[in-house]
């Protein structure tokens, strides 16, 4: 049986596409918009929201019974596209990639192989390994999208401030210095 069929279909059918790889995504994404689309509804989405950032290739918007597609270059925040979304498609970023992970959402970034010393990659490969996301180039996004089962990633940790907070406390020796301040009148 493939993973298609083992595949949990989420109730809520919207998808986003946030901020792909420009150069290197803008062409393929003009070619394959309509086999991307395809792919998301067989999958059972019924939305897609597109983030196109400074991009020459403009989709148009559209809504049909079956499909909608919602195009824009930016908003002031994604949060509200990522938290309604049941799938985010967006560039390897950390920033992006940690978005999107924090809200639960399950995640598949495309990585730009365009980039000296390719920290998305790295970053992209890291949390693939530890099953909180997949990656693809844009050569394989659509390939991915069809072979993957979304719901075997794993749930993102919540982050604990507190410990970067000890750790800098350590580094940078904070409460020792408000301590003696505190012992000491200006």
């Amino acid at each position: 049986m493939s993973a298609e069929a083992h595949r949990k279909v989420p109730s809520i059918k919207h998808s986003a596409l946030t901020s792909a790889p420009r150069e290197a995504c803008e062409l393929k994404l003009s070619l394959e918009i309509g086999g991307n689309l395809k792919i998301l509804k067989r999958l059972g989405y019924r939305k897609l929201v597109l983030q196109i950032g400074r991009g020459r290739v403009v989709p148009d918007s559209f809504a049909s019974t079956s499909f909608s597609l919602i195009v824009y270059r930016y908003k002031n925040s994604l949060k509200e596209d990522i938290k309604r979304s049941d799938l985010i498609i967006s560039h390897a970023g950390a920033g992006s990639c940690l978005e999107a992970l924090e809200e639960g959402k399950p995640l598949v970034v495309v990585v730009n192989e365009k980039l000296m010393d390719n920290h998305q990659l790295e970053l992209a490969r890291q949390l693939h390994r530890e099953g909180y996301l997949f990656y693809c180039t844009c050569s394989t996004l659509l390939e991915l999208l069809k072979s993957k089962d979304l719901s075997s990633l794993k749930r993102f940790p919540p982050g604990k401030p507190e410990i970067f907070s000890e750790f800098l406390d350590q580094v940078v020796g904070l409460k020792k210095l408000m301590s003696t301040s505190q012992s000491q009148p200006f």
